[in-house]
């Protein structure tokens, strides 16, 4: 890392309760399953809390702010096409993602038999490489929303190395 780099760190969380009639998506893979996550967006909370751990790490703001769930164009859009958007933003910064780390928070469906296509699907959206991409999944051992079955939680830590300020395009 140069003198003129720094690197930072970024935390990102979301969850979205399950209803029917929706498909349910998580890292970008569509997970089978009689109910999805329910939200202006397509839902995916995994996509959502990498997001905002890039977009905190990177100074850029929150999901909330630059894909608002009161405006019509985001409705309906997915995880994989905000990540895209997010890494769009890093990169006409100057920042470079350097890894994810995200935890899953679900009691059912059972996710670890999807954990490799969440990886591939991230890093393919963010446009790094998947030893970058980090999943785990954990349950919330019958406690509360999520261990009853209610709803689906993911956190998300990211390290993005930024150039400084001196550096950046005006």
């Amino acid at each position: 890392m140069g003198a003129d780099e720094r690197m930072r760190v970024g935390l990102g969380y979301d969850l979205h309760r399950l209803e029917a009639g929706r498909p349910l998506m998580l890292g970008t893979a569509r997970i089978p399953h009689d109910r999805g996550l329910a939200g202006h967006s397509d839902g995916d909370v995994l996509c959502h809390a990498i997001a905002d751990a890039l977009l905190g790490a990177s100074g850029l703001g929150e999901i909330g702010r630059l894909f608002p769930d009161t405006a019509p164009e985001w409705a309906g859009v997915s995880g994989a096409a905000i990540l895209s958007r997010v890494s769009s933003l890093l990169a006409d910064s100057g920042a470079v993602i350097e890894n994810i780390d995200a935890v899953v928070i679900a009691e059912r469906p059972r996710l670890a038999p999807h954990r490799d296509a969440m990886v591939s699907g991230i890093a393919r959206a963010l446009g790094i490489d998947e030893g970058g991409v980090s999943v785990k999944i954990k349950s919330n051992e019958g406690v509360d929303a999520i261990g009853g079955g209610e709803a689906i939680a993911a956190q998300a830590v990211s390290l993005v190395r930024l150039r400084s300020a001196d550096r950046r395009a005006p």
